[in-house]
């Protein structure tokens, strides 16, 4: 009788641990896709994001890329966690933060701007790097080719192949007298050396001189534009991460000067600038973020993903920068504006 019982306990802890895996030879979330549409339900998602400094254009592309991650199934606090860092415009950070991503267990990350990007790209090779307000993906080394990207990396570029020379035919049509710009520019930034030989360029082609006024750090960048005082009849920031930073100090030195200002983005125009020909940067964060939930819900490669540019190109005017530095404004002119890019 004995023997019998040891049988029938043998047999029933037999049938218990071969139910136990079986339920544990379920994939996280197989099977419970009704319970939510985030490709992956009942996973968590953490993505790294990395960016360079704070400056207005970069906050508006984080926002939009959280934007649509929300839009599609991913809120904060929910089913995504997302390990922000900014490396305040520091390579040493930008290195460290990178590396931290490599080892973090993250499902994807996200570089907003170029250095960050490139040191994001160097240390995670498991998982999707997308970058976001990058000026030229391919020279950055990010990208074999913006059609094909080839490796574990993609994302959006913020330079649209006409931006760049419609301003400084802009510029020559509307300065009165002009016949020479200065450009402000740290060019140890890999994006806006790209930006500048396009400005170069574009002047040289329409009879003006360009005066280029070096910078290196944010502190610099008063001393730079006030070198221009005299030389100039109009000053140009590209997409510079630096000098954005400290757009202030170049709008006061515009207005003290009458000096009128262009920029390469439409939220520096909203900070001061006379005007830009661009687009939202919170839209190509938008852009980028749909792109980080293809990948997450179906699996997408980015070596197969081109790289997006904007597909917006549009005249934004501050007409009250332009008062401030003696820039003329005709009806005419603004009636060349979208109203949702006129600032008055």
């Amino acid at each position: 009788m004995r023997a019998k019982r040891h049988v029938v306990l043998a047999g029933a802890l037999a049938l218990v641990l071969l139910m136990l895996n079986a339920c544990g030879s379920q994939a996280p979330g197989e099977g419970t896709a009704e319970q939510g549409d985030t490709g992956n339900a009942g996973k968590k998602v953490k993505i790294g994001v990395t960016q360079v400094v704070n400056h207005a254009s970069l906050d508006e592309a984080y926002k939009g890329f959280v934007q649509a991650l929300k839009d599609n199934g991913y809120t904060e606090g929910d089913n995504l966690v997302i390990d922000y860092q900014n490396a305040q415009g520091d390579p040493t950070n930008a290195a460290t933060i990178g590396q931290k991503f490599a080892t973090g267990g993250v499902d994807l990350v996200l570089g907003i701007g170029t250095s960050v990007s490139q040191a994001a790209a160097k240390e995670v090779k498991d998982v999707p790097v997308l970058f976001t307000a990058v000026t030229d993906p391919v020279g950055a080394g990010l990208v074999q080719s913006m059609e094909k990207p080839g490796a574990n990396v993609t994302g959006t570029t913020d330079l649209h192949p006409e931006a760049v020379s419609r301003l400084m035919e802009f510029i020559k049509e509307q300065v009165n007298g002009v016949t020479a710009v200065g450009i402000l520019a740290n060019e140890g930034e890999q994006n806006t050396v790209v930006n500048v030989q396009k400005a170069e360029e574009a002047l040289t082609a329409l009879g003006l001189k360009a005066v280029k006024a070096p910078v290196t750090n944010s502190s610099e960048v008063k001393q730079a534009a006030e070198s221009l005082i005299g030389k100039v009849q109009a000053i140009y920031v590209p997409s510079d991460n630096t000098v954005v930073s400290g757009l202030g100090a170049v709008v006061s030195v515009a207005n003290e000067n009458k000096i009128p200002l262009f920029v390469a983005e439409k939220d520096s125009v909203k900070n001061g600038g006379v005007a830009s020909f661009g687009f939202e940067y919170y839209d190509l964060g938008y852009t980028t973020g749909k792109m980080a939930v293809d990948m997450l819900k179906n699996g997408k490669k980015p070596a197969d993903t081109p790289v997006q540019i904007p597909e917006a190109l549009d005249l934004a005017l501050n007409v009250k920068a332009a008062e401030a530095q003696g820039f003329a404004v005709t009806d005419d002119l603004k009636k060349q504006v979208k109203p949702e890019n006129l600032f008055e």
